[in-house]
């Protein structure tokens, strides 16, 4: 079972993320993770989810059944709320212009969610991932932006994550070359850009220095070197942290260390990176060490750095990181307009307020 102290302190971040009201509320009542039984875990996040599922609305019972089986699926319980999940969003995107897509790549079959894409007219493609413990499902609902502005936009998740059937490893990088390729006739995927946040931000960097199809990348606390290189550091992980990375690559935590090693991106790579590349950094990160925000800026040859004072995923600054990489991509590919200059004023605003300003670099 997982630490509920911990549980609740990184559940915060993905419910705010997913706009979910009254989220204490529902936390205080949770007394254990141990199956779907009252006061549990999977259980009460279930059963308000199922509640929202009866009165219709799918989206946000979607959202309630993915912090059901946050932080990842390890039983029946969280099984069962991952498939109700699928099937609420289903059932949202059934009326939008949202397909499903069954990716046959080497090593598995990856589902993605998508909009945009055209065979007759093909657009610039804009890939989307979260990390380690977040399904597409939690992000596809920003495809109506993406869209919005003339482009694709296609959602996926992290290697092992939700319906991604292959394996989390050393090569899972080369997932994102493999998805370009399969939408090769439907999209101008030789003007793609990653939006990748957390654990996906590194396969993302990886991919964009073997691939020049990728034009941008936009990340928000992504793991680059030290943290697969610092054994004092990955010893203070925490726990769920340490528990989901086994369960994606299947090694014992001891192990860890040696398995991650080799995925550092050296200094090299990142000063072959010829793109733009924007990251939102935690001042307070639990989980990413400093360390690589400071390689980044000693080698990215083209970066837009923010940070916040704040923990993993800028649970507090939610709003400003969400428009903040939505206008990022858009600037990656050129786009100014008056919609865009709105944006940005927003963004403006929301940063103006006191002690909410990121720092720039």
């Amino acid at each position: 079972m997982n630490d509920l102290t911990e549980l609740k302190h990184f559940a915060l971040t993905h419910a705010r993320a997913q706009r979910i009201a009254h989220c204490r509320e529902l936390l205080d009542g949770i007394t254990t993770d141990d199956g779907d039984r009252p006061g549990s875990w999977a259980g009460e996040w279930t059963r308000r989810a199922d509640a929202l599922s009866a009165r219709g609305r799918s989206l946000e019972a979607m959202r309630h059944y993915t912090m059901a089986r946050f932080p990842y699926v390890d039983g029946p319980a969280r099984q069962q709320a991952q498939d109700r999940g699928l099937r609420s969003f289903a059932a949202w995107a059934a009326d939008r212009p949202i397909e499903r897509l069954e990716l046959r790549l080497p090593g598995g079959t990856v589902v993605c969610w998508a909009s945009g894409l055209s065979r007759d007219d093909p657009r610039p493609l804009v890939l989307m991932c979260g990390g380690i413990v977040s399904p597409k499902e939690q992000w596809a609902p920003a495809l109506a932006a993406v869209t919005r502005f003339g482009m694709a936009g296609v959602v996926t998740e992290v290697p092992g994550v939700g319906e991604n059937g292959l394996r989390y490893d050393a090569d899972s990088w080369r997932m994102l070359p493999q998805i370009l390729d399969a939408l090769a006739d439907r999209a101008r995927t030789d003007t793609s850009y990653a939006m990748a946040l957390s654990f996906s931000g590194h396969l993302a960097l990886r991919a964009a220095a073997e691939d020049r199809r990728i034009r941008g990348v936009v990340t928000a606390g992504a793991p680059v070197h030290a943290f697969f290189v610092d054994r004092a550091w990955q010893a203070r992980l925490p726990k769920i942290t340490q528990d989901t990375l086994t369960r994606l690559t299947g090694v014992a935590v001891d192990e860890l260390p040696d398995l991650l090693a080799p995925w550092a991106l050296s200094a090299e790579l990142i000063a072959s990176l010829d793109i733009p590349v924007a990251y939102s950094a935690s001042l307070r990160d639990e989980i990413i060490p400093a360390a690589d925000v400071r390689i980044l800026r000693a080698h990215a040859r083209r970066l837009e750095l923010v940070d916040h004072d704040d923990v993993h995923g800028a649970p507090g600054h939610v709003a400003e990181t969400r428009l903040w990489a939505l206008l990022s991509i858009l600037r990656m590919h050129g786009v100014r307009d008056p919609r865009t200059v709105a944006l940005g004023a927003v963004l403006r605003l929301l940063r103006s307020r006191p002690g909410r300003g990121p720092r720039s670099a």
